[in-house]
């Protein structure tokens, strides 16, 4: 049989439901598995693991990019300030979904005029959400996002209980 493949949109955020015919165990564990392998570099201390492993019976759903404007839309002119409040967005996406931070499986951040100098301030971010359950993560540079103002954004991949 094949999957039967469900989009959903709430909210403003696509979910995914994949239905697959499988036997039902009493102890399915929806937990995802970091895997930072020990012949490679530990990406830990920067605030993110090498890969994730979802769970087969989750359910998906996909953040849309999330900026650093706050309830009014406005933008500091302030990396740190942006990078924080992108997460506090996040963090209300994720509570929306009645997901914790802990079930999110990949990021993806996009760094307007990225530098080193920059990765205190996002390793700091990351490890304030997300403490030991650090999701696989790709930072992009660019030289501009949606809004002139904006200096970053992130996106997250969440399996949902």
């Amino acid at each position: 049989m094949s999957p039967a493949i469900k989009h959903f949109i709430i909210g403003g955020f696509i979910i995914m439901t994949i239905s697959v015919p499988t036997a039902t165990r009493a102890n399915d564990d929806l937990k995802l598995t970091i895997v930072n392998p020990e012949n490679l570099y530990d990406p830990s201390p920067n605030g993110y693991s090498t890969a994730v492993i979802v769970p087969r019976q989750g359910r998906l759903a996909y953040i849309s990019g999330q900026g650093g404007q706050d309830s009014a839309g406005a933008l500091s002119p302030d990396f740190a300030v942006q990078v924080k409040q992108a997460y506090a967005n996040l963090r209300t996406a994720l509570d929306t979904l009645g997901a914790r931070p802990d079930q999110v499986a990949k990021l993806t951040v996009f760094v307007v005029d990225h530098d080193m100098s920059k990765l205190e301030v996002l390793t700091s971010n990351v490890k304030d959400m997300f403490g030991e359950a650090l999701p696989a993560q790709t930072l992009i540079p660019v030289p501009k996002l949606a809004i002139d103002p904006m200096l970053f954004e992130v996106e997250a991949t969440v399996v949902l209980d």
